[in-house]
Formats: C-alpha cells, sequence, structure tokens
C-alpha cells in the first residue's frame, strides 16, 4: 500500500528540513506502507520553499506543491489531498511539535482495517508536555462537544496526527481553509457513524516564539464549526 503525508507548511524554514529528514527517514515499508510525501506550502515568505527543495533534491518521494499567498492550513490540506496518490493519507505538521516514531502506532490500527485513526496526545499524558493551560482547556473543551454532538468517544479531536483511508477523506468534499479541518471532518466522520480508532502519541507543544500559529481562540472557531456542521 502506498502512503501519503501531506504536509502544510507556512513559514517553517527553521524546521521544515528537520521534519522531512525524519518523515523520510522513519521505515513505513516493514508495515506495508510505501510513501510518498506532499508539502503544501501555504505562501511563506521566508527560506521554507528553499528548504523543501533542498530535500526534493535528496530524497524523489517528497514534492512540493505551492499557494501564490496564505490560505489557512486546511486549504494546504486540501491542496496537497489533491494530489495524494496513496491509499491512506496522514496528516503531519511542519513542526516538531509531534515525533514520527508514533508513526507505526498509527499505521498498527490502519493495517487491522481501521479506516480512520487519531494520534491522541491525552492518553500518552493527561496534561501534554509543554501546553499551556488556555489551550489544554480549549482542547477539552472542543473534545467533549464534539462526542456530545456526534455520539464520539475520543481524546483528543484538535490532534494533528490522523489517518484516513484517502478515498474516504476525499468523499468528505471538505471546505475549510484554516484551522477548522479538524472539527470539519471529525463532524463529517461522526454523521456518517464511522468510528475514529485512537492510539497514544508523544507531544511537546511549542509557544508563540517558537512558532506556534494555533491560538486558545481558535477553539472558539473549531466549536462553531462542530455547531455548523450538525445543522448541515
Amino acid at each position: 500500500m502506498l502512503l501519503s503525508i501531506l504536509i502544510p507548511a507556512y513559514g517553517e524554514e527553521k524546521t521544515i528540513g528537520e521534519v522531512l529528514r525524519l518523515v523520510a527517514a522513519i521505515e513505513t515499508e516493514p508495515l506495508g506502507f510505501e510513501k510518498e510525501i506532499i508539502v503544501c506550502d501555504d505562501g511563506s515568505k521566508d527560506g521554507t520553499i528553499a528548504e523543501v527543495e533542498k530535500a526534493i533534491a535528496k530524497d524523489s518521494r517528497i514534492r512540493l506543491v505551492k499557494h501564490p499567498m496564505n490560505r489557512g492550513k486546511g486549504a494546504a490540506i486540501r491542496t496537497a489531498l489533491a494530489e495524494a496518490k496513496g491509499d491512506y493519507c496522514l496528516v503531519q505538521d511542519a513542526d516538531l511539535e509531534y515525533d514520527v516514531d508514533d508513526y507505526p502506532a498509527l499505521l498498527g490500527e490502519i493495517s487491522k482495517g481501521a479506516e480512520v485513526v487519531y494520534g491522541s496526545r491525552f492518553l500518552q499524558r493527561r496534561w501534554p508536555e509543554g501546553m499551556q493551560l488556555p489551550n489544554f482547556v480549549a482542547n477539552r473543551l472542543l473534545t467533549t462537544t464534539a462526542n456530545l454532538l456526534y455520539g464520539l468517544k475520543i481524546t483528543d479531536e484538535a490532534t494533528c496526527f490522523k489517518v484516513f483511508k484517502t478515498d474516504l477523506l476525499r468523499s468528505f468534499n471538505l471546505e475549510c481553509e484554516g484551522f477548522e479541518f479538524c472539527p470539519e471532518v471529525t463532524a463529517k466522520i461522526g454523521k456518517r457513524n464511522i468510528k475514529i480508532h485512537e492510539v497514544p502519541i508523544r507531544y511537546t507543544a511549542r509557544d508563540l516564539a517558537e512558532g506556534k500559529k494555533i491560538h486558545w481562540t481558535d477553539g472558539f472557531e473549531a466549536i462553531w464549526e462542530l455547531l455548523r456542521q450538525k445543522r448541515k
């Protein structure tokens, strides 16, 4: 099987090179998954593209698509998804908050027949390392809202690490532009009564000074998206 790793990137020149090195190095082949790596640069104005091009020169499995201007994480994921050739897609951030060594656990659930797998930061630790109180509260509220609205039993709705059967993800006809990718896709999974399998993952939060782009206030927009999808 082929795994498409989708990486939205905006202003990540300090980390994208290392992320690509780690993603390329993690051995998915023994688990039955060849891989391709698709980076969507979302209108970066720093050296992000140059770093990706350096990685492409060393590894033909990496591809780059570009937005001429910044549109948002959801739009970047959708653009990368349109280019994906894999049977399954895995969403990977361009920073170093998540650990690629958790890929085997995620893919293990896929090998058992799961269509959707989320990596949960809250199964590894009750309070993920470095997560600020406002972000912790926003994550708890968001997950609780998703569970109540859609009859889910998950612990981490807003996790980056999500794996989907590619045809399934495309069938959702996603419209998201920004960080509402997570609530939109979770809501559409819930409305179809598809089971979300969770595995514990490692996580080390970065702060705004280190380039973190999501704010705790984005949690309210995410809750609104969950409510909006319920009414559709």
